[in-house]
């Protein structure tokens, strides 16, 4: 008797507490396998892609276009995880303004600010530094290169550039930007890239 007693529980607990959605994860077929499905697609590249990395031609080392002067006197740069450009970034990453103009960084995603990088904006010109995940503006009525960052992604270069009238500091903007591209960890050329463009 005691081994039928037995027998029916181990039925018991198998049939009725293991089928009753103890061990599936809650939710309809439809709902789980909206879940489950990818993010996104993957694409291959293409041969004519692949013959360019292997030649040293890839996108990275293409010249890029020089940045024109913006319209307006007022000027948005957002604060972005991801985009275009890559990830943690400012967009547009470089902007051509007139003395005078305001430029406002958006906190466009979280965790992230937007300040002035000692050395590297003109001489006499006024410093910024924003606080994190808060909008910010700027009035620049100094002409020359300045250079700035998301003090938190800094090691990622996170970092901008904003051309005021003409870039007359920029041998200065060159020469201190060898140090700050020391604390880069990631896209070490980001920022030869961006003052390419000017």
């Amino acid at each position: 008797m005691r081994k039928l007693v037995s027998i029916f529980k181990f039925i018991f607990l198998t049939v009725f507490v293991a089928g009753s959605g103890f061990a599936t994860p809650p939710g309809t077929n439809q709902e789980m396998r909206e879940r489950l499905k990818p993010a996104g697609t993957l694409v291959r590249a293409s041969k004519s892609d692949e013959q360019q990395e292997i030649g040293g031609q890839n996108a990275a080392s293409q010249p890029l276009p020089k940045v024109e002067l913006s319209s307006g006197s007022e000027h948005e740069v957002k604060m972005l995880n991801s985009g275009p450009g890559g990830t943690m970034i400012f967009e547009p990453a470089v902007i051509k303004i007139s003395k005078g103009d305001t430029v406002h960084f958006k906190a466009t995603d979280l965790a992230h600010n937007s300040v002035s990088i000692n050395g590297m904006v003109p001489e006499g010109a006024e410093t910024w530094a924003g606080a994190l995940s808060e909008e910010i503006s700027v009035t620049l009525n100094t002409e020359g290169v300045y250079v700035y960052q998301c003090d938190p992604h800094v090691a990622m270069a996170m970092v901008g550039v904003i051309q005021v009238g003409e870039a007359v500091n920029m041998s200065e903007i060159k020469s201190a930007a060898d140090g700050l591209k020391a604390n880069f960890a990631l896209n070490a050329d980001r920022l030869d890239r961006y003052l390419e463009q000017l």
